[in-house]
């Protein structure tokens, strides 16, 4: 489950955010944007959050996943398409190997939101 050790480093990237901060924010929610072709499973990621937060800064923080399609461009159709993942890579018209990836590799912290004071 690689979504655990995904889960550590987004952790270590927060905390180095949020150590950095003049004033140490609440977190409320983090938006994660996440690539279909990453293989991460959205759910197992939600869970390691929110065990890996408990009794850190971060306890009671959501975390919300936006997940990005797998686009690939055929250069040889001059088109983008949409590969089945573990189905199907290959341009389904001219069967070309895909080649270039536009879309589906990200992983990455979209933003941060931070709790009103006085709100939990």
């Amino acid at each position: 489950m690689h979504e655990v050790d995904m889960t550590r480093a987004l952790l270590v990237t927060l905390k180095n955010w949020w150590q950095e901060q003049p004033e140490k924010p609440k977190v409320a929610c983090v938006h994660l944007i996440v690539g279909q072709f990453t293989c991460v499973e959205p759910v197992s990621l939600q869970f390691a959050f929110e065990v890996q937060t408990r009794n850190t800064f971060l306890e009671g923080a959501s975390l919300q996943i936006t997940e990005t399609p797998l686009i690939a461009f055929c250069h040889f159709c001059q088109q983008e398409y949409h590969p089945e993942i573990g189905i199907q890579y290959a341009c389904p018209d001219c069967r070309s190997p895909m080649e270039d990836i536009r879309s589906g590799r990200e992983l990455k912290i979209d933003r941060i939101e931070y709790a009103v004071e006085g709100e939990e």
